[in-house]
């Protein structure tokens, strides 16, 4: 007999027993920002290219369209596991959202998963479907990334650097524990559905820089889905997928470090400590420190375009190996290029949506400064550890000028977080770019703020339905700004 004391009854347990109310409201009013977060990014996502062909690919399956859950920004509704799979991939799509830190030293980059884009949409696509309440979500919502961002913390730090992608395989059980909570499995039946979830568990970070990345939280947020059905049905499946010598930490990492996973579910809770950080530029998180010290030093010294000789970005060795662009021809490879990255703040002194695609990456005055700009590794900031994301500027200008500085973390960060105000307005430029009118993207911020009172989820996915996407869905690549959306950025 499995003994009931075993990892994965432990998690199984904290799922299934866990009530909203042990959930501290600082806990519960951080997850609401990164819902908020998630839902604009599910918006212009579906702007992007990627959401032209997950549609498609919808509609070539031959089920119903027009009931289910929301596939946000369109006029879409689906079965729940493939609404999960559409806005997994959306939320992702633009490499904008939420990333959890890390707490021990061996991380590698100082961070470890994007916790909303596998664990929200499960639980929001299961909460419209069965008409459940904005608490139930926000709960179960809560739970997924907790079981996530633990999870994460605790597997060997091979387990990304030799190529996972841990939104994608991670993402896969952190989405069985929400659609768990949110079916109302039992502790043995929530056992299984981790088991299955486990087993789908993939995603690898080649991937990087095009449209698979993406998928792969969507896959992972719709594998959630139909783990916990079937264990809901009687699918059998191991009950100590978690510890067990042939399982998920021993196969996909090399083993775990069981003191940052037992006993800590919720102690403290990820929200709470270390904390997520919510992106300010649509980009790689690793490229965030240096942007922001970037624009810093820009903004004090103003630097013009025209004086910039030379620019030395300096990091730990672990994060060229994420950032693998360094002469990317296309958006997608530009998220994932700090070359990039520094040459548009030094442009355009900004980097949001309208500067990251592909005919920007393919600008002449782009190009040339791209060459401008050396990235490598710094000694002072590989001896900063890897928990952190140190990056070191030095800026030779044409008068002689030599500027330089150091950023461990980037804005966002919880060390120096977005106002509230500042996080609705990054949510009003995602839901511009997608094309929700702005009456309904003014309710949302009301009600995600409010969640918790909300009798039924419905009342802000209606919000997010978007009619008449026709026009939207034959727009492939080249993406530009809606005319709204620079209008808004404008205004602010």
């Amino acid at each position: 007999m499995i003994s009931e004391k075993s990892l994965t009854a432990y998690v199984a347990q904290f799922i299934t027993a866990t009530k909203s109310s042990r959930i501290p409201a600082d806990v519960m009013r951080l997850g609401k920002r990164s819902i908020l977060d998630g839902i604009g990014l599910a918006l212009a996502g579906n702007a992007a290219e990627s959401g032209h062909i997950v549609r498609t690919y919808l509609k070539s399956l031959g089920i119903p369209t027009d009931k289910g859950a929301t596939v946000i920004g369109t006029n879409m509704k689906v079965p729940a596991r493939f609404a999960a799979f559409a806005n997994g991939i959306a939320i992702h799509a633009d490499d904008y959202d939420d990333t959890q830190l890390a707490v021990a030293k061996d991380r590698v980059y100082g961070l470890l998963t994007h916790p909303t884009a596998p664990a929200l949409p499960p639980v929001l696509a299961l909460g419209e479907r069965d008409n459940r309440s904005g608490r139930d979500v926000l709960t179960a919502y809560q739970l997924a990334v907790e079981v996530e961002t633990k999870i994460s913390e605790a597997i060997h730090p091979r387990h990304y650097d030799h190529g996972f992608h841990s939104t994608a395989t991670i993402g896969a059980i952190a989405a069985a524990a929400g659609a768990s909570r949110m079916l109302g499995l039992n502790v043995e039946q929530t056992r299984r559905a981790l088991g299955i979830g486990a087993s789908q568990a993939a995603g690898l970070r080649e991937n990087f820089g095009t449209m698979t990345k993406p998928f792969h939280p969507g896959r992972s947020a719709e594998s959630g889905i139909v783990a916990a059905e079937f264990a809901k049905l009687g699918w059998t499946a191991t009950p100590i997928v978690l510890e067990a010598a042939r399982g998920f930490f021993k196969a996909a990492g090399g083993g775990y470090d069981a003191e940052m996973i037992d006993g800590k579910l919720g102690n403290p809770w990820t929200f709470a400590f270390p904390g997520v950080s919510i992106k300010p530029h649509p980009s790689g998180s690793l490229t965030h420190p240096g942007m922001g010290l970037m624009l810093d030093l820009i903004r004090q010294h103003d630097i013009k375009p025209a004086q910039v000789v030379k620019v030395k970005v300096g990091t730990n060795r672990h994060m060229p190996n994420a950032l693998i662009h360094h002469r990317p021809k296309n958006e997608l490879q530009a998220k994932f290029s700090m070359e990039f990255c520094m040459a548009i703040l030094l442009l355009e002194r900004k980097a949001g949506l309208p500067e990251f695609t592909d005919k920007i990456v393919n600008r002449s005055d782009v190009r040339k400064m791209i060459e401008k700009v050396e990235f490598g590794v710094h000694p002072e900031a590989e001896a900063a550890g890897y928990e952190k994301m140190t990056t070191i500027i030095d800026i030779e200008l044409s008068d002689g000028r030599k500027i330089g500085g150091r950023a461990d973390f980037g804005k966002g960060s919880p060390a120096n977080p977005m106002s509230d105000d500042e996080l609705a307005n990054k949510f009003r430029e995602c839901a511009a770019w997608g094309k929700l009118p702005r009456a309904n993207a003014e309710k949302v911020v009301d009600l995600v703020f409010n969640l918790e009172k909300l009798k039924s989820i419905r009342e802000l996915t209606r919000l997010l339905q978007i009619g008449g996407r026709k026009t939207a869905a034959k727009t492939k690549s080249k993406r530009t700004a809606p005319r709204k959306a620079t209008k808004a950025k404008r205004r602010r």
